[in-house]
């Protein structure tokens, strides 16, 4: 979410047993402390989304239009399909501990909990240290881009937000090798204790560490307490444009920030991660955390040979 000083550092993936090294946000916005509170109408989208509480997704409304579905994700066996991280992160409190990612009735569940838990002081770290809290981040091991073969293509997720001070639940993607030169997409950020604004935004530049976007992150509010129930969030991917949908209606259609053609062709690896402190919170209060779980009922991609 265009941060400040976002720092490359290892993300996350397992292929053939090899750590696959990517980025992770570290601070809060550039533009703003939190999610939706101190944005400004600059970067607050001016009409409030009409969310529609437990909305469900069908895949017939986009493969009877051409789309062909690349990764479906039902959350209804293991997860195999994606690599989890082991370790502390800059600037964030908890330890994140595979063993929070876990399946329960068809639903994948990231559990953050204020206990007390040893781990790698970061990750791919020897060195361990206590934490008041864990949490868990999965990445997927299949990556996909929009590229000259299939110029379009939709991301989509239905989730149930944690709700609870000091949570961030992120839907996002980003691209092997240094943060931003490989591109990310955030598809939805929603801060705990502000469950009714979800952050979109991307990122790239050609230097590592330095991201080139500006005003790419946009604030949407909506009529729904995004934590309450489920909801289906969806960007569609294109070389010039990403649109993004909340429980099928588009919310906006990002261009600006002068980059988004730059992600064209970059495989992406889609991240689900719920951490505590970091992003959005500066100055945090640690006896108002107390944990909270993010919940996703499936994760699906969809390409279309169509410009």
């Amino acid at each position: 979410m265009a941060h400040i000083n976002k720092i490359s550092l290892i993300a996350s993936m397992l292929i053939a047993g090899t750590m696959i090294y990517g980025c992770k946000k570290l601070d809060g916005p550039a533009d703003t402390g939190s999610i939706g509170k101190t944005s400004g109408s600059k970067y607050t989208n001016p009409t409030t989304a009409t969310a529609t509480c437990d909305y469900d997704f069908n895949d017939t409304d986009l493969t009877n239009d051409g789309w062909v579905k690349t990764f479906d994700e039902e959350f209804d066996g293991d997860l195999s399909k994606w690599g989890a991280v082991n370790g502390g992160m800059i600037k964030e409190l908890q330890l994140y501990n595979p063993a929070n990612a876990h399946i329960v009735s068809g639903v994948l569940q990231i559990d953050a909990k204020k206990e007390n838990i040893t781990g790698p002081k970061t990750i791919n770290n020897d060195t361990t240290k206590s934490f008041n809290y864990s949490s868990a981040w999965i990445v997927s091991r299949a990556s996909f881009a929009a590229n000259s073969s299939t110029p379009k293509v939709r991301i989509v997720a239905r989730i149930k937000i944690a709700s609870g001070y000091g949570l961030s639940s992120l839907f996002y993607s980003y691209g092997h090798g240094a943060w931003p030169t490989a591109g990310e997409l955030d598809y939805m950020a929603v801060q705990g204790d502000n469950t009714k604004v979800y952050a979109t935004d991307y990122s790239y530049g050609s230097t590592a560490g330095v991201n080139t976007v500006s005003g790419g992150i946009l604030y949407n509010p909506t009529t729904e307490d995004l934590s309450a129930c489920y909801h289906v969030y969806m960007m569609e991917w294109t070389e010039n444009s990403l649109n993004s949908y909340l429980d099928g209606k588009l919310v906006e259609s990002k261009t600006k920030g002068g980059y988004v053609s730059q992600l064209f062709g970059k495989q992406q690896y889609i991240s689900l991660s719920l951490p505590i402190g970091g992003l959005y919170y500066s100055n945090i209060n640690e006896a108002n955390i107390h944990g909270g779980t993010m919940y996703v009922d499936y994760v699906k991609v969809f390409t279309s040979v169509n410009k």
